[in-house]
Parts: structure tokens; C-alpha cells; sequence
């Protein structure tokens, strides 16, 4: 399969980006399966599109697309992508058992998202990863994941409350990150909605901000020539507050930097 070298589509982009002032950055959707008197359905919580559009970019939302020329040819039209959260990934593809606490992502929904990731990864496509997608990352670059996270963490503080929606905990920041430029000094408290956790941190990522527990809860990437966040908490949720949402005009702001950089494809 013959593919437009990464140096012509990001070219292309940074012009279109040119005319307009705004990056589009992608975002991909959840989805539910027909059931009984039930149609299929593609949604998306609003929170990741208006926080996109208040940082200064345009979201283009991505249905569950089957084939991978198809994901390549939206790649060369975007400027970034944010993979959103959701459910759990299947640990079943990654040779691990399931947990009796697993929920899993729709099937459909998690063809697509692995199928993405690694694409994002070979054309180090700009990417902010949320919750899941942030998980995401770390499989597809060959981390491990914490299937439930008492299992694994001692002393583990909860990181999930079904009867608190606005849940929070804090987090130590590691000096000079892209998250420590997002809070700055003084206490920080974030949304937090998650029973798996990174295990295993995959590389090319460092850990950039962790919950009291020891648990991962912000990754960079340390190549150069690949932008890439993931946060395990929730930004763009209605509890988020408003230091959170600088982690969408962090990542905006790198992808417009980005975009007047040459960009190649991976080996």
C-alpha cells in the first residue's frame, strides 16, 4: 500500500492551518451496538469538542472507521488527534485474562482505536490521550495496564466512585513538565474516573505527574519528533476545573508549534 509521505501532508496541513488560524485536531467516538429495539449509536460527551474549540482549534469527530487506508487518508487531513475516554480495553488481546471487574469497550469501537493508535504512532501525529486513550497509548507502544488497580497497587486510594461523579484526588507534578506548566505551584486536584491504571510504562513515555497512591496519572513522550500526552484523569469532564483546561491549550499550542516543523514517518 502506497502512502503520501508525512512531510507532504503535514505541509498541506500547516497551510490550511495558515487560513484559518485553528489546527483540526480529530476525535474519535464511542460506540454502542444495535440491541433488541435499539439502533446502533456513535456518541461523544460535548466536553472534549468545546474544550477543543475553546483552546483555539476545529474537532473533527471520526466514526469507527473499519479500514486502515481509510484512517491513513483522515491522518493527512488532521493536524492532531485527541483519543478520548471510555471503557476498558479487551486485556484478552494484549494475552491477559479478563477481570471480573472488566467493562468492556464496545468490539467495534476498540478495532478502530488500536488500529488509530498505531497509525498516530507511525506518523507521530500530535495526540492527547484521555483516560482510555491514554491507556491506549501505553498498550500500543507495548506497556501493560493494571486491570484493577487493588490488585496491583498496595495501599491504593480509589481512583473511581459510583455514587460521586465529581470525584478527585491530588497530584504530585514533576517540575519543568507540560503538566507543571499547566497547574504551577499549589495543590492540585483532579477529576479522576478509572479502575485500570499503567503498569508498566511503555517507552518512549515518562511519567510526568502520579496520584499520592504512586499510580501513573500523566505521561510525555520523550521523542522529539513526536508530540504526545496522556492523562488518566478527566479534563473535559463537567468536574474538571478551570486549570484543567489548560492541558487542551497546552496541547493546542504544540500542535500549531508542530505543524511548522518537518515531520517523518517511523522506520
Amino acid at each position: 500500500m502506497a502512502f503520501k509521505s508525512q512531510d507532504q501532508g503535514w505541509d498541506v496541513a500547516s497551510r490550511e492551518m495558515g487560513r484559518s488560524g485553528k489546527p483540526l485536531i480529530g476525535l474519535n467516538m464511542d460506540y454502542c451496538a444495535a440491541a433488541r429495539q435499539r439502533p446502533a449509536i456513535g456518541y461523544l460527551t460535548a466536553g472534549y469538542f468545546d474544550c477543543l474549540m475553546r483552546a483555539g482549534a476545529i474537532p473533527i469527530v471520526v466514526p469507527p472507521l473499519y479500514q486502515r487506508a481509510d484512517v491513513e487518508r483522515v491522518l493527512e487531513e488532521l493536524d492532531g488527534f485527541v483519543l478520548i475516554g471510555g471503557a476498558d480495553l479487551d486485556p484478552r488481546r494484549d494475552r491477559c485474562r479478563l477481570h471480573s471487574t472488566t467493562y468492556l469497550m464496545d468490539p467495534r469501537r476498540e478495532d478502530f482505536d488500536r488500529m488509530l493508535g498505531r497509525a498516530i504512532r507511525e506518523h507521530r501525529k500530535p495526540v492527547l490521550g484521555i483516560g482510555a486513550g491514554m491507556q491506549l497509548l501505553n498498550v500500543v507502544m507495548n506497556g501493560t495496564l493494571s486491570l484493577h488497580i487493588p490488585d496491583d497497587f498496595e495501599n491504593a486510594m480509589p481512583h473511581f466512585d459510583r455514587n460521586d461523579p465529581e470525584h478527585r484526588h491530588t497530584l504530585t507534578v514533576k517540575p519543568s513538565s507540560l503538566i507543571d506548566r499547566v497547574y504551577g505551584e499549589g495543590e492540585i486536584r483532579v477529576a479522576s474516573r478509572h479502575h485500570m491504571a499503567i503498569l508498566d510504562l511503555a517507552e518512549p513515555f515518562t511519567a510526568t505527574a502520579w496520584a499520592p497512591d504512586g499510580i501513573i496519572e500523566a505521561f510525555e513522550s520523550t521523542d522529539p519528533d513526536w508530540f504526545a500526552i496522556g492523562v488518566q484523569f478527566h479534563p473535559e469532564c463537567e468536574a474538571a476545573s478551570a486549570l484543567d483546561f489548560g492541558i487542551f491549550e497546552e496541547f493546542v499550542a504544540g500542535v500549531r508549534e508542530g505543524a511548522r516543523q518537518p515531520m517523518r514517518l517511523v522506520a
